[in-house]
């Protein structure tokens, strides 16, 4: 059904659809926007993959996922213009 090999219908795929057809290109949030107004939704997979190893998501979730979540870079203040410096 529209070129894809099976009939899940994510966000991105719902996206590439509206882009074909009256071309235009719209946002992920913009298209689940549109959905949710018009009471449908994306559709998620029923099962998880065969091939899921379990362990190795576990361990990802404690060793890796604190290190790149902790790993976001502080704001701070200054000038919101890319050109000028931010005031004494």
């Amino acid at each position: 059904m529209h070129g894809f090999e099976d009939e899940r219908w994510a966000l991105a795929r719902i996206r590439t659809v509206i882009r074909r057809r009256p071309r235009l290109t719209l946002s992920a949030a913009t298209v689940w926007r549109l959905l949710k107004r018009h009471g449908w939704s994306w559709q998620a997979p029923a099962r998880r993959a065969l091939e899921r190893n379990e362990h190795a998501v576990e361990l990802w979730k404690k060793e890796v996922w604190p290190q790149v979540k902790g790993s976001r870079r502080r704001v701070a203040a200054g000038s919101s213009s890319r050109t000028k410096l931010d005031s004494p």
